[in-house]
């Protein structure tokens, strides 16, 4: 199966394999405030009910991946003279070719982020994303940093570093209609919409039992479906559908409902940035480098700097 396009920017989740339908347990995620965030962050909680109820706006939640009970020790970077970064082409917000023809986006970003952290002189290429993989064991690069989703299979032609971010599911629905939480039991009889053969259709054919399941064959007929009110919700890639909320494409219909599902037999184990296998000197600086991005607060400026609607 293949995975699905889920974004008006064109954005998929690159790599993502649809896992087979089966018994899935519901998976909880921590989000980690960087220390120098830590103070002043607003708690959040959820309500036990399924009432539907206004909801204003949120601050901004930004996810992170690195716990600060497991601070990496820095490694030798002696050995590291450079690093070259490839990326793809065209799959923006996440790399483009900016208006002055150079590289751009978040992951290009991060890259230099991370160089500045190594203070090692990088390079940025862009190549089609089907010849990254070949690249890097051809030694015509040293890191993949393209939205690679880690799978099994490709575990087998990389190693890879700690994931920078993840694509969680989460579920829309009409502005009027938000829910602060979404259980299988909430939404029993309520249509909900999802694309045709994919792992969220999987998802919640296993899980949502109850739900009256619509499936349609592309995320522009899933969106409008909602924007009528034909469904009650949708159920897709959260990347996706914050840039959706966010865009004139929603006509400011919609919004979030509940929170993110991350279960990774479904939604994968978090994107990563691909090195050659036994490359250990290169994964351990680029984990430690984004360690310290984080710990220091730049990973989160580059997050809100592109997500004005958190996925999470």
């Amino acid at each position: 199966m293949q995975p699905q396009m889920v974004s008006s920017f064109n954005v998929q989740l690159r790599g993502a394999v649809h896992a087979a339908a089966g018994l899935a347990v519901w998976a909880a995620v921590t989000w980690l405030v960087p220390p120098a965030l830590a103070q002043g962050v607003p708690a959040t909680s959820q309500s036990p009910s399924p009432a539907v109820i206004p909801q204003p706006a949120a601050p901004q939640a930004v996810p992170g991946f690195w716990d600060p009970r497991r601070r990496p020790d820095r490694p030798d970077l002696s050995r590291l003279t450079v690093i070259r970064f490839l990326t793809e082409t065209d799959y923006p917000p996440f790399n483009f070719t900016g208006p002055d023809g150079n590289p751009a986006g978040f992951n290009v970003d991060l890259a230099r982020l991370i160089c500045d952290e190594i203070k090692v002189a990088c390079t940025i290429q862009m190549r089609r994303f089907e010849t990254l993989v070949d690249a890097i064991n051809g030694n015509r690069g040293d890191a993949i940093i393209a939205s690679l989703a880690v799978t099994p299979q490709l575990r087998a032609k990389l190693d890879f570093s700690d994931p920078y971010y993840r694509s969680p599911a989460r579920f829309v629905s009409r502005k009027d209609a938000v829910m602060a939480e979404v259980r299988p039991e909430y939404l029993e009889g309520k249509k909900v919409g999802a694309i045709a053969g994919s792992s969220h259709e999987a998802y919640l054919k296993t899980l949502f039992t109850d739900a009256q399941i619509v499936s349609f064959p592309n995320d522009d007929a899933l969106r409008v479906a909602l924007r009528r009110g034909e469904v009650d919700f949708i159920f897709g890639d959260a990347i996706s559908l914050a840039f959706w909320i966010n865009g004139t494409d929603s006509g400011d219909c919609c919004a979030f409902s509940g929170g993110p599902f991350t279960e990774s037999r479904y939604f994968g184990e978090g994107v990563g940035i691909g090195v050659k296998r036994g490359n250990d000197v290169l994964r351990q600086a680029l984990n430690w480098a984004m360690f310290r991005l984080w710990e220091k607060g730049r990973y989160t400026d580059l997050w809100l700097r592109y997500f004005s609607v958190s996925p999470f």
